[in-house]
């Protein structure tokens, strides 16, 4: 998929969810912190966003990152790529599957999600520093840790590495 169809699908996808949730664009606006410019030019489908702005509006919006993007490859600050494996729709939750990779050196903190979102990640090579900013834990290849992740939360490394992550979205009432 091109970087403009990319572009295009998740406008159409933020503008669908925004009038689902009866949010105006101002509203969205305030309550993700991304500018209203900024907000209208992606839901034109005129700007590719990151990852930090596709969480900014999930929690607004209440859906998981990939209720916004049928891309699978995005790249996010901190030196972090990643890669959707699956995502399934469940009676009581969202199960997304990722791929992390991590350039030498990247740090990446990923702003909180809903309530009630899980990460449950395990390193499959280099080691990684994960979990929430005030309890984070060093995990090397074959290792796991799993956390609440509706807070913000770090992924650091001083090597190349990988690592696969589940993230479990619970359905809450009043979220499509």
């Amino acid at each position: 998929m091109d970087p403009t169809s990319i572009s295009a699908t998740v406008g159409e996808r933020v503008r669908e969810l925004r009038g689902r949730a009866g949010l105006s664009l101002s509203e969205l606006a305030r309550r993700s912190g991304v500018g209203k410019s900024s907000l209208s030019d992606l839901e034109a489908g005129r700007r590719n966003p990151t990852i930090e702005t596709l969480y900014a509006l999930c929690t607004p919006l209440g859906v998981p990152m990939t209720a916004l993007t049928a891309a699978s490859i995005r790249t996010a600050s901190g030196g972090m790529t990643s890669v959707t494996l699956d995502v399934r729709e469940l009676v009581d939750a969202t199960v997304e599957v990722f791929r992390l990779e991590f350039a030498a050196d990247a740090d990446h903190t990923s702003p909180g999600h809903v309530t009630g979102v899980t990460e449950h990640l395990t390193v499959v090579a280099g080691d990684l520093l994960v979990g929430p900013l005030e309890n984070t834990t060093r995990l090397g290849p074959g290792e796991s840790h799993s956390w609440r992740s509706d807070t913000p939360h770090r992924y650091a490394t001083r090597g190349p590495a990988e690592a696969v992550v589940v993230i479990r979205t619970p359905r809450l009432p009043g979220r499509s």
